[in-house]
């Protein structure tokens, strides 16, 4: 009788052993497909972050605003360049990127370090920078408004940018305030408003 009951208990157990492994195993599978994309993405971000608050010799970060799409002769852009050694602003006439003026200071690490760490709390790493060229290419958006860059480089390569305008339908990849970023690199050297002024921007 106790042999009987032996082999009937067995099989059940071993079902059920089956039926738990397989339902593990399901839920884990599940886990990889949906979750997998949002763990590398937080890996990117992350690894963006440190690009950003890095204060090695060769980081940087920049701002590149250029203004209305019009005739060659009153074309303008400017573009402000902040890294552990220097601070320099450069005001453009032109398509081709005459220099009308350039300022340029020095920095230090300690100074940088504030300043980036600034940057990273005002989101400038949030937002949604497409992964091919195509799709990041700016020319001939916002041709009656301003449009903005912001960049962290590396040795003067871009590890992200991001950018937006003032136009309503060119919204761009940046999810941040814009006008907030500016006043962070424009404050980081005195008398930028003056040469901003003096090219129409």
């Amino acid at each position: 009788m106790a042999k009987y009951k032996n082999s009937r208990i067995l099989p059940t157990v071993l079902v059920v052993v089956i039926v738990i492994i397989a339902i593990v195993a399901l839920i884990s599978g599940a886990r990889a497909i949906f979750f997998s994309g949002s763990s590398s993405k937080q890996e990117v971000t992350d690894t963006t972050v440190a690009s950003l608050l890095s204060t090695v010799d060769s980081s940087s970060v920049s701002m590149s605003v250029r203004g209305p799409i019009v005739a060659d002769e009153n074309f303008h852009s400017y573009r402000i360049v902040v890294s552990p050694t220097s601070r320099q602003i450069t005001t453009y006439n032109g398509y081709l990127g005459t220099i009308i003026a350039q300022k340029t200071l020095g920095n230090n690490t300690a100074a940088y370090e504030q300043f980036v760490n600034a940057l990273n709390l005002a989101k400038m790493t949030a937002g949604n920078e497409p992964k091919d060229q195509e799709n990041n290419d700016v020319r001939g958006i916002c041709a009656t408004g301003k449009l903005s860059e912001f960049s962290i480089l590396s040795n003067e390569m871009s590890v992200e940018t991001l950018w937006t305008s003032t136009c309503d339908g060119s919204k761009g990849t940046l999810r941040a305030s814009a006008p907030q970023l500016s006043s962070l690199f424009t404050t980081q050297i005195p008398d930028a408003e003056k040469l901003i002024r003096a090219v129409s921007l």
